[in-house]
């Protein structure tokens, strides 16, 4: 599978429903209802029972985001906690309307938990922590795993206020059971009217971007990379995009394959999205060879840290709470220094192949924090661009490691659509105006 992101793994590094003002970003800030130890919202009712599996949301408040496949998407992780000294192993989980908890909104089960012959889109949700792929649904007694949850809705309308889980399992039935039995309950309120998304600007120019590993489906580095930071299991990177390039006929690279320069997005000028301040800065990283993950390499990959992962990186504090994070920037290109004020589109350095990404392209993300590993992603749209269709991910997976051949397929639209606030989704290709 090719990688071009940066993955984190602590020791071994590798890579709405709101009346806010659109460009309003969500923070952290706790209400009612956004995590299990919170009151619930009135009108919403969570019932005594014993729980020996603990449901807990990593993420705070969120919103549906409009994407390019019209749909309102919504995502974030589940922590499932074993708090029994008997094995539990998950059979289903709803995600329910919680002021009308019979009105199922999306359901997780069977081969979307657990399938080891999938490699990528709708399977392999449950996981060991932090991410590692497991083979079957149980979690032993005193362990956790994380869920992926990601579901979405036709209009923003369709979206209620707050869900809660009903988790289905067979486990301790009561604190002194000693052999498994069918438990379900209805719990953890989490709220998905925050406000937001926020807005943002292109963050490139020209045509032929395509969204790599993006939002929102596992199998892929962005959605299934949390990472353990700061006592918490962090979605970074959960509405990520790595942008690349390719040339009219589609394909990523002409010429000899082991030049960054051969590259069609190599040394593209990078934009800032919003009015904002530089808060950190990286520059004096060397290009890596395309073809080789330094985190894979014997050599590479003991120098990876967690300051230089992300390669030469920009994070800009764009207002609200928000920070917009920029990684693998060509050495030396950065026209920014910290505590410089930009403007929204002004161009603040140039795309390379640096920190742990095997081929050249520009990882974006908007954060609620200024830390690029321990701030939790946020929705976000892209005010204005065109929609031309979508490359295959099966033919993106089965590529070699230099991305070699033409990814345009037969239903690239001859006329590019004209976007408004939305979501590039995973595999779209865009062409920024």
């Amino acid at each position: 599978m090719r990688r071009l992101g940066f993955l984190i793994v602590l020791s071994v590094l590798v890579v709405g429903c709101s009346s806010a003002p659109a460009n309003t970003p969500m923070t952290g800030a706790a209400v009612a209802g956004d995590s299990p130890f919170d009151a619930p919202p009135a009108g919403i009712t969570v019932k005594d029972a014993y729980t020996p599996v603990l449901v807990q949301v990593n993420n705070p408040p969120t919103v549906p985001v409009a994407g390019t496949d019209g749909r309102f998407h919504v995502a974030y992780n589940l922590l499932l906690q074993n708090a029994s000294q008997v094995p539990a192993t998950i059979r289903k989980l709803d995600v329910v309307d919680a002021t009308n908890t019979s009105k199922v909104l999306a359901t997780f089960s069977d081969k979307q938990l657990v399938d080891p012959a999938c490699s990528f889109g709708d399977c392999n949700r449950l996981r060991a922590l932090p991410a590692t792929s497991i083979a079957d649904m149980v979690i032993p007694a005193q362990q956790a795993r994380v869920l992926f949850v990601d579901y979405s809705f036709g209009s923003l309308g369709e979206a209620p206020k707050y869900v809660m889980h009903h988790l289905f399992f067979d486990g301790a039935v009561s604190p002194v059971t000693t052999t498994p039995g069918p438990v379900d309950y209805t719990v953890t309120p989490y709220r998905i009217s925050a406000s937001g998304p926020i807005t943002i600007g292109p963050p490139l120019k020209g045509n032929n971007w395509v969204a790599l590993n993006g939002c929102c489906e596992p199998g892929w580095p962005h959605r299934s990379s949390p990472v353990a930071m700061d006592g918490n299991l962090v979605g970074s990177q959960l509405f990520a995009i790595d942008w690349k390039q390719t040339n009219n006929q589609g394909a990523f690279y002409t010429g000899d394959k082991t030049k960054n320069e051969s590259y069609v997005d190599y040394g593209s000028e990078v934009l800032a999205v919003a009015d904002g301040t530089v808060t950190s800065i990286l520059d004096g990283q060397d290009a890596n060879a395309p073809g080789v993950l330094p985190a894979n390499d014997p050599v590479l990959g003991p120098k990876l840290t967690v300051e230089n992962v992300e390669g030469n990186h920009i994070v800009l504090d764009i207002g609200n709470g928000a920070y917009a994070f920029y990684a693998h920037l060509l050495k030396g290109s950065l026209r920014v220094k910290l505590g410089d004020k930009v403007t929204k589109g002004q161009v603040v350095a140039k795309l390379g192949n640096t920190g742990n990404a095997n081929a050249s392209h520009l990882h974006l993300q908007i954060m609620n924090g200024p830390s690029a590993i321990a701030s939790p992603s946020i929705p976000y749209v892209i005010d204005s661009f065109d929609y031309q269709g979508q490359i295959s991910p099966q033919r993106f997976y089965e590529a070699d490691n230099y991305l070699t051949g033409n990814f345009f397929g037969p239903d690239l639209h001859r006329t590019p659509q004209a976007r408004t606030n939305q979501l590039p989704m995973a595999w779209a290709i865009i062409n920024f105006r």
